[in-house]
């Protein structure tokens, strides 16, 4: 009995520009929240309405109350119900297909959640532009919670809107979706709408769409409504049939249960224990009528609004029917029904509910560790946890708990915790490992989930008790890996060796690939630390070779594997290693899995390197620019590399956007490193230092990262004209280079040499110095495929080579730099050198007639003061310098000008424009 919508053209507007937005290209979220009846689902089915118009694929998905019995409910049931070429795009992706009538659950091959979580991302793509509608989050499973933050995070720039409705009066303080809602409200990509009461003259206009009512009934409906919609539907319902109106919602819908015969009734109470939906054939064979009275009843029903028909089975009109004939059911009554259910059922976790409400707890028992081996086969580890938890906890009230589960308590309580670290709760996996005997496999998983909780001490602990309590040869090669892996950033990592050494022989022999592929990875990187770069190679090429049989470690492997070659500048190796590893990603619906955004990040710097400009912004803009989350704030930081070094328009909004997250050491480093490039190129060398200096405070000295951050902030000095501070920064330069974070040398690849002799050169630069030779070297450093870099450093070769009067090999070096700037569509780069080619007449057309003088700004500064003859101290009282640093500038504009006197400096400067 649903009327027209009356009174919520704000709210459904506001709906429009979300949807609006999606099929131009911006993804948006949507979560309507409100009371029971006040008219979500209403407002929900008129966007769905609106969708399918403007061309959308619709999914709707529903949520039951079955607490997290049942995972991923609403996506499968958004699934099942989805026009045809939906469902055929959904059985293409095996993660999602499971979820489809008559498909089995594939085995779990770890990374499972991660994997639906992608491939269901995938699928969006595919069938874009979509709605996606989640009815009654209030009732979600975990899993479900999870997925919609994944989703709200994940879409940007795809044809997606999602929607949500949930109640507002349902979530009590510690309700679960409390803290999901505060999460995505933050979010930039979500939109929040509320719905409150109508308004009386709304809710009449409402109550007259319904049919013919006269003005008495009408003013008693809205009175007793107060704003509700499905409160007014009921009450008209009732005035219709000429009952007298009852106290209450509850009563009120009781009161129209009643008039229903006694199969109709019995038939209704039935379908409450279901839940909001039942297919006919159950209903009927719960109901034990015969199937003539079974089907009059059922049409009673159907015929006075309680139910509806929905596929091949039945649906409350409303889930507070359902909930109020469920409550008024008496205990005994409830009992037997809920054990009729179980008797017929075959889904693990709907028998799991009806058992345990059916109060028959072997058939409980078994069934919830059956129900969290599906969870688990399907990637829902958090339903798996809850499934098994409760099968622990009805252990010790069954007989003989062994056989109906077919496993021991002890092998449940360690699914268990697994289950709880896979769904994010290291904490609750630790707690329960520490509760179990201290088996090897315990006690590995113990220390491997402690290095995730940092508590490095204990860590240890339990990785030297797996070795030692071994009893097989593969529990022995696992213990070894993992306890070399704790080792590996510890105070005793100079026994790394060692037992990387005994995991790797005691895996061959063992056979356990897995294990062999995580030692000789962590030997990879302990051996690249050292300087030992051949062997590195060779390990982190075996392990990705060949498959581990453990998607993590496979793509781990290929990970350390591209990042080698690339930190060693063997960028083609690099790039090819990195798309075999986003290749089985993807395959696996893993692209926004820890190494899936790992591989794509480490690709985008491949690309940047290699001068594959156009192909790092697609890869980029993968990542999105509206963030939440720390993580989310590196991947969109990267952006900034291309829009810097183009001068894009995006770079002021993205660095807005990312502000807000430079209390994170690596964003920080990456925004506010390329924010100073941005206002150097823009002119502002003090703002560029403030940026530098604010990077640089966070990192411990010795970090690899301080020798680019020292670089730019030289390179700030210098247009600053200043040497303050300049000793310190190459100091920090020379430090990571040789020392290092841990005293044992910095290891740098050849960027990072490169950038420790750009440091050299931009000090000596600082001081008025351009060394033709060093500059030269900065040249050869970067040109191991660095194209962007090369190119700016030969532009500093350029001028250093024009002071020193080799015109030709300026000219030359200059014409390089061009050719890559242009290619680059590198914008401030072309300008700086198009600047210069003028100074130096380099065949550039030029209209102020400026000398090839190549002087920094506050050269330019000293020169206009030396014109008007003010002395060495006069000008550094005018611009607050000390009087040796004005001598030094004077120094540097006399060589080059290529005159010996200060008289001769000022008429140059006046002859070719330089002081206007």
């Amino acid at each position: 009995m649903n009327g027209l919508l009356v009174g919520r053209s704000v709210e459904l507007a506001g709906l429009s520009r979300v949807l609006q937005s999606a099929a131009g290209g911006v993804a948006g979220v949507a979560l309507v929240g409100g009371d029971a009846g006040i008219g979500k689902s209403r407002l929900a089915a008129e966007l769905v309405a609106e969708a399918r118009e403007r061309g959308f694929n619709v999914l709707v998905g529903q949520c039951a109350e079955l607490g997290d019995a049942l995972p991923y409910l609403p996506l499968a049931d958004a699934l099942r119900s989805a026009e045809q070429a939906v469902r055929e795009a959904a059985a293409a992706h095996p993660m999602l297909g499971q979820l489809l009538p008559g498909s089995e659950s594939a085995p779990a091959a770890g990374l499972t959640q991660q994997r639906l979580f992608g491939s269901l991302l995938g699928l969006l793509a595919d069938v874009q532009p979509v709605l996606f509608v989640i009815e009654d989050l209030h009732w979600a499973d975990r899993s479900t919670r999870d997925l919609l933050v994944f989703l709200s995070r994940m879409v940007q720039s795809e044809r997606v809107c999602v929607v949500g409705t949930y109640r507002t009066d349902d979530l009590h303080r510690r309700h679960p979706l409390r803290p999901v809602l505060a999460e995505l409200k933050r979010l930039p990509a979500v939109m929040s709408v509320e719905l409150g009461p109508l308004a009386p003259e709304a809710l009449a206009d409402y109550v007259v769409t319904l049919g013919d009512v006269d003005p008495q009934s009408l003013g008693l409906i809205v009175s007793r409504a107060e704003g509700n919609p499905f409160y007014a539907e009921e009450l008209f319902a009732a005035v219709a049939e000429g009952e007298i109106l009852p106290d209450g919602l509850a009563s009120l819908l009781m009161s129209r249960v009643e008039v229903l015969s006694e199969a109709g009734q019995a038939v209704l109470r039935a379908a409450a224990v279901a839940g909001r939906r039942v297919e006919d054939e159950l209903l009927r064979e719960v109901s034990g009528l015969p199937l003539a009275e079974f089907e009059e009843a059922v049409r009673e029903i159907v015929s006075r609004g309680l139910l509806r028909v929905d596929g091949r089975g039945y649906a409350f009109r409303h889930a507070l029917l359902q909930e109020a004939v469920y409550t008024d059911l008496l205990p005994g009554e409830r009992t037997r029904l809920h054990a009729a259910f179980a008797r017929l059922l075959t889904s693990p976790a709907e028998l799991a509910h009806h058992h345990l409400a059916g109060h028959d707890l072997a058939g409980a028992l078994a069934a919830s560790v059956e129900a969290g081996r599906a969870a688990e086969r399907i990637g829902a580890p958090a339903e798996a946890h809850r499934h098994y938890d409760r099968a622990l906890g009805l252990w010790e009230r069954v007989a003989d708990p062994e056989s109906l589960t077919g496993e021991s308590y002890e092998k449940l309580a360690f699914r268990s915790a697994v289950m709880a670290a896979d769904s994010g709760d290291n904490h609750r996996a630790v707690a329960q490992l520490r509760a179990l005997p201290q088996t090897s496999e315990v006690s590995e998983r113990l220390a491997y989930y402690l290095a995730e909780v940092d508590d490095s001490a204990e860590e240890l602990a339990a990785a030297e008790r797996a070795v030692d309590s071994a009893t097989t040869t593969c529990e022995l090669a696992r213990a070894l890996a993992t306890y070399a892996r704790c080792l590996l950033w510890s105070s005793r990592h100079h026994e790394v060796e060692a037992y990387c050494t005994r995991a790797l022989e005691t895996a061959r022999a063992a056979g356990a690939r897995d294990a062999e592929a995580s030692a000789m990875l962590t030997l990879a990187i302990f051996l690249e630390v050292r300087g030992d770069m051949a062997r590195a190679h060779e390990l982190v090429h075996a392990a990705a070779e060949e498959s581990s049989g453990d998607l993590a470690i496979d793509l781990r492997a290929r990970y350390q594997h591209a990042r080698i070659h690339y930190e060693q500048g063997y960028l083609s190796a690099a790039a090819e290693t990195a798309d075999d590893g986003i290749k089985l990603a993807a395959g696996n619906g893993l692209k926004w899995s820890t190494y899936g955004t790992d591989l794509r990040f480490l690709r985008f710097l491949i690309h940047y390197a290699a001068g594959e400009w156009d192909q790092a912004e697609t890869v980029a803009a993968g990542f999105g620019a509206r963030v939440g989350t720390p993580h989310e704030a590196l991947l969109s930081s990267v952006a900034l590399f291309v829009e810097v070094g183009r001068d894009l328009p995006a770079v002021g909004n993205r660095l807005d956007l990312l502000r807000p997250f430079w209390d994170d050491e690596l964003t920080e480093y990456m925004s506010r490193g390329m924010a100073a490039e941005h206002a150097l190129w823009h002119g502002d060398p003090a703002t560029a230092l403030e940026h530098v200096r604010a990077a640089m405070a966070r990192p411990a000295e010795g970090e690899a990262v301080l020798v680019r951050l020292a670089a730019v902030a030289l390179w700030a000095l210098a247009e600053l004209g200043t040497t303050e501070g300049a000793d310190e920064l190459l100091q920090h330069a020379r430090f990571a280079v040789t020392v290092g974070p841990t005293g044992d040398g910095g290891h740098v690849g050849p960027e990072g040499r490169a950038w420790a002799l750009r440091a050299e050169a931009e000090w000596h630069r600082v001081h008025g110095r351009l060394d033709v030779e060093l500059w030269r070297r900065v040249v050869e450093a970067f040109d191991f495929g660095f194209v962007y870099e090369t190119a700016r450093a030969r532009w500093r070769l350029a001028e250093a080579l024009f002071a020193a009067g080799d015109r030709a090999a300026a000219l030359a070096e200059w014409e390089l730099a061009r050719e890559a700037a242009a290619r680059l569509r590198a914008a401030p780069l072309e300008k700086a050198l198009l600047q210069f080619g003028r100074r130096a007449r380099f065949g550039v057309p030029t209209d102020d007639g400026a000398l090839p003088s190549g002087l920094t700004a506050r050269e330019n500064e000293v020169l206009k003061l030396v014109a008007e003859g003010l002395t060495n101290r006069e000008i550094a009282e005018r611009l607050f310098i000390a009087q040796k640093t004005v001598s030094v500038h004077v120094s540097n504009i006399l060589g080059k000008l290529r005159v010996s006197t200060r008289t001769q400096a000022a008429a140059t400067a006046r002859r070719h424009g330089l002081l206007s």
